[in-house]
């Protein structure tokens, strides 16, 4: 496996070693040793597995309590992802990572605790997972708004076209009001 850095330090892409002929393919999806070296010494607790169809924007979210970091992938169709600095004493504070995320390119985006997180499907669908440093705990997810202007996400939005959102991520509030981890 590959980590590579990004812009902002904490959040890492992660290639796998593909190896495959024409019977299909074999990759390593996870390693504790390398991972606890590049990313995080904390445990891996619970595997989530969604699926949406195109269009759909699922995100940005976080908790203030048992605050998850993540490792997301995608195993069928593409999704642009994206992890937001929400740690009030980061140099990063606000800023963004986006990569696009497929079953294709095999990568994975590390995601750590203090980070809004949310994702965004390119395909016709697309079937997302990802391994969470704590469990979800509904009382303390905070939504943060997709399109707010002091973040500036440059969603691929297909055809030009406003997401599909839940209610809860229709009511998201502003990354000024947004509570800081």
């Amino acid at each position: 496996m590959k980590f590579i850095e990004t812009v902002i330090p904490d959040v890492k892409i992660i290639e796998p070693s593909v190896f495959g002929d024409e019977r299909g393919f074999f990759m390593e999806t996870f390693r504790q040793t390398l991972f606890s070296e590049f990313c995080t010494q904390q445990a891996l607790v619970q595997d989530n597995h969604s699926k949406s169809k195109q269009g759909i924007l699922r995100g940005l979210h976080y908790q203030t309590e048992h605050t998850q970091g993540k490792l997301v992938r995608v195993v069928s169709g593409e999704v642009f992802d994206v992890a937001v600095d929400m740690r009030a004493n980061s140099a990063t504070l606000g800023q963004w990572i986006g990569v696009i995320l497929s079953a294709e390119n095999k990568r994975q985006l590390w995601v750590p605790e203090g980070f809004s997180h949310g994702f965004y499907v390119v395909s016709a669908e697309a079937e997302f997972v990802y391994k969470c440093t704590d469990y979800y705990d509904p009382s303390s997810e905070v939504s943060v708004a997709w399109d707010d202007p002091d973040i500036g996400i440059q969603w691929p939005l297909v055809n030009g076209l406003a997401p599909s959102l839940s209610a809860k991520d229709q009511q998201a509030i502003q990354f000024v009001d947004a509570p800081r981890l």
